[in-house]
C-alpha cells in the first residue's frame, strides 16, 4: 500500500498577514485563532522527510509551532518576499542536517536568491560554517516534472498578474497560491485531484489573485473531492465565509493538516 503523507498548513495570509499593522477590523481584532494568518508556506512530511514550500517571512515561528525540527527540501512558487524573506531561518537545519538544504527552483527565483542573500554564497561564505549562515544548493526546475525525496512533484505554470510563478503537484494533492490565471495548457496537470488548495485573497477579484468567486469558478471546473481557499486577506472571517461555501470546500488556517 502506498505510505501516508500529511500536508499542513504553515501559513495562509496574504502578504501583509493578519492581523494587518494598524487595522482595527473585525477579523484583525478577533480572537478567533483561524483569523490569524502567517504569510503562506506548507509542510509536507513524507516517508522520506519533510518537504517545505516557500520560506514565509514568520518561518522560524511556524516550525517551532509545529515542531519541525528538519527540513530535507526546499520548494519555492516565486520570489516575492512573503514567500522568501525566511529563508535565513533554515540557518540551525542545514547544521543540523549536515549538508546544503537543497532549494527547488526557476532559474529566475535562484537569481533573486543569490542577489537578496548573497552572503550566503560566493568564496568567503565557502569558509563559514553551517549555523552562521544557511547552506543552501539549488536544484534548476522547469516545467517537467521533477523527484524530491522519493516523490514524484509536478509543476504548475500559473500567472500572477504579470509574474510567473509555479504551483506544484504531489500525488492527487495541488498547491496553487498567488495566482490570478490558470493557462490552458496548465489545466491536464489539475485534473483527477483528491485535493486542491487555490489563492482567493478576497471577495471582489484582484489583479494578482482570484478573488473568491473566481476560485471557486476553478474548483467546479475540475471538480477536485476537496478544496482548501488560502492566501486570505482580513477581509475574509473565518466562520462567515466558510458558511457560504459549498460541502466539499473551506478556508484554510494556520495549522490545518490533512493525510494524503
Amino acid at each position: 500500500m502506498p505510505q501516508t503523507r500529511v500536508f499542513s498548513f504553515l501559513g495562509t495570509g496574504t502578504s501583509v498577514g493578519v492581523p494587518m499593522i494598524g487595522c482595527d477590523c473585525v477579523v484583525c481584532q478577533s480572537p478567533n485563532p483561524r483569523n490569524h494568518r502567517y504569510r503562506c508556506s506548507v509542510l509536507i512530511r513524507t516517508p522520506e522527510g519533510n518537504i517545505l514550500i516557500d520560506t514565509s517571512p514568520e518561518l522560524r515561528l511556524q516550525l517551532l509551532r509545529e515542531n519541525v525540527r528538519l527540513i530535507h527540501a526546499t520548494l519555492f512558487t516565486h520570489y516575492h518576499a512573503d514567500h522568501l524573506f525566511g529563508l535565513d531561518d533554515l540557518r540551525p537545519i542545514s547544521r543540523t542536517l549536515g549538508r546544503p538544504i537543497p532549494l527547488y527552483c526557476t532559474a529566475e527565483v535562484e537569481g533573486k536568491i543569490r542577489t537578496a542573500f548573497a552572503y550566503a554564497f560566493g568564496p568567503e561564505a565557502e569558509s563559514l560554517p553551517a549555523g552562521m549562515i544557511p547552506k543552501l544548493g539549488f536544484e534548476r526546475i522547469d516545467n517537467e516534472p521533477f523527484q524530491v525525496l522519493d516523490e514524484r512533484v509536478t509543476p504548475i505554470p500559473l500567472r500572477h498578474a504579470h509574474f510567473d510563478v509555479r504551483g506544484f503537484r504531489i500525488g492527487d494533492v495541488a498547491y496553487c497560491t498567488d495566482v490570478s490565471e490558470i493557462p490552458r495548457t496548465s489545466w491536464s496537470r489539475l485534473e483527477g485531484l483528491r485535493v486542491l488548495v487555490l489563492d482567493a485573497l478576497r471577495f471582489k477579484p484582484h489583479p494578482a489573485h482570484f478573488g473568491l468567486e473566481q476560485a471557486l469558478d476553478v474548483i467546479r471546473h475540475f471538480t477536485p473531492e476537496r478544496a482548501y481557499l488560502t492566501h486570505m486577506s482580513h477581509e475574509m472571517e473565518h466562520e462567515t465565509v466558510n458558511r457560504m461555501l459549498p460541502p466539499n470546500v473551506q478556508l484554510a488556517y494556520d495549522g490545518l493538516s490533512f493525510e494524503f
